[in-house]
């Protein structure tokens, strides 16, 4: 057994982490479904990673790399320009709202445009401008305003929940048309900030066309396009970026989270231009790019490529998705399964004709799964999705033996 039953009224704190199973101080293993977060990809403590963040260390920690650049940096940089393809630059940063925020600044020095446009159920960050980006109020926005100004936000497709599921990419295009003319100025618009599949707002895969529509209207106005893949790249959809589902070509693409390993690390890749634009010293920080974080970065890419983790993500989201539809016929609070690759979301409703949505069903099922030694996650704009971030590094026994618990949990959180 790699899971242990736990003492529900005592938290577990880690001790030590290996592959997808974390220890803690009493000695219990426990499986992270949660992947801290989305960072451990590649797993905890994986060695490769742990050799090359101990070399580095050793070498030197830290110095400002645009006073004294290291190779840690530069070979990142290369790595990433490969992965996401053509002309691009790339600027790395410490936190993904980080990399948003900085986004944000190279889109308006290349535009010299203003407004930004992001969706309903978006989520981008805790900064000033990243929480004036992201959607849900409570508990990312209540009493922090007043907020950046010049942000529109419209609604994302989302098709569980469309009356016309059918036509609910359609619709959410017709929105961004009538914007505008209702709602702003299309020549006053620097970029659209988008998730290729939305994390915190619920996992939520838009229609095949919405999103190759909205970069189609961006290019007609002149206005640049973001994708915010720092939870949903790195190959956790079985694509490097989730934006490659879709035919994008973003001209920014913003990383994070899976790429540093468990480091502070983001990047913003953006074509050569647009990262031009601002200048020299204009965009920068003490502490962006680390090169222990780097290093750390660099052999987490070189782990996804030799361990063939963007296939195996694949092979994680199939199985998690059938053991899933095998419980959604004992288990009829599972309203919707969705997802790309691994990034798998199961959305909970009290009723699957009117689609009311049953957090209070998810808590339950998060506290049974705990009791039972399985680390679980939420999101959603109701906290009705249960979100899967699994370590693609996962065995396929600690799977099967995880998605055991997942089934035992779902049936007793019914009582």
């Amino acid at each position: 057994m790699v899971c242990d039953p736990i003492d529900l009224h005592v938290n577990a704190v880690i001790d030590h982490a290996e592959g997808a199973v974390i220890t803690d101080v009493d000695g219990n293993r426990m499986v992270d479904f949660s992947s801290g977060l989305g960072c451990q990809l590649v797993g905890y403590s994986h060695p490769r990673v742990v050799e090359a963040v101990q070399d580095q260390a050793a070498r030197f920690s830290h110095t400002d790399f645009s006073v004294v650049p290291y190779e840690s940096y530069i070979e990142l940089g290369e790595r990433l320009v490969a992965k996401v393809g053509g002309d691009r630059k790339v600027a790395l940063f410490n936190s993904g709202a980080e990399a948003v925020e900085n986004a944000v600044k190279f889109a308006r020095s290349a535009t010299g445009r203003p407004a930004i446009i992001s969706f309903e159920g978006a989520f981008h960050g805790r900064t000033l401008m990243t929480m004036s980006l992201t959607s849900r109020h409570r508990p990312y926005k209540t009493g922090f305003g007043p907020f950046a100004p010049e942000i529109y936000r419209l609604p994302f497709d989302y098709p569980y929940r469309s009356s016309d599921p059918e036509r609910s990419g359609t619709e959410a295009l017709e929105a961004l048309r009538r914007a505008f003319t209702t709602l702003v100025d299309p020549a006053n618009v620097a970029a659209i900030i988008f998730e290729p599949q939305q994390g915190e707002g619920g996992f939520i895969v838009p229609s095949p066309a919405f999103l190759p529509g909205v970069q189609s209207l961006a290019r007609e106005h002149g206005i640049l396009t973001i994708a915010d893949e720092i939870q949903s790249g790195c190959g956790r959809t079985g694509r490097f970026l989730a934006s490659e589902h879709f035919g994008l070509d973003p001209d920014i693409v913003v990383l994070g989270k899976a790429l540093g390993g468990g480091f502070p690390l983001s990047a913003v890749v953006g074509r050569s231009a647009i990262m031009d634009a601002p200048g020299p010293s204009a965009i920068g920080g003490t502490y962006v790019g680390n090169p222990v974080a780097c290093a750390a970065a660099n052999a987490v890419l070189q782990v996804i490529d030799d361990e063939g983790l963007v296939e195996r993500a694949d092979v994680v989201g199939k199985t998690i998705r059938a053991r899933w539809e095998d419980i959604s016929s004992r288990v009829p609070e599972v309203g919707d399964i969705r997802g790309l690759g691994a990034m798998i979301g199961v959305e909970m409703v009290k009723d699957r004709a009117t689609k009311e949505p049953d957090g209070a069903y998810v808590s339950r099922l998060m506290a049974e799964t705990q009791r039972r030694g399985l680390i679980t996650v939420n999101c959603g704009i109701y906290h009705n999705v249960l979100r899967h971030l699994v370590p693609l590094v996962i065995t396929d026994e600690q799977l099967e033996e995880s998605l055991d618990v997942l089934a035992e949990s779902a049936v007793a959180a019914r009582a």
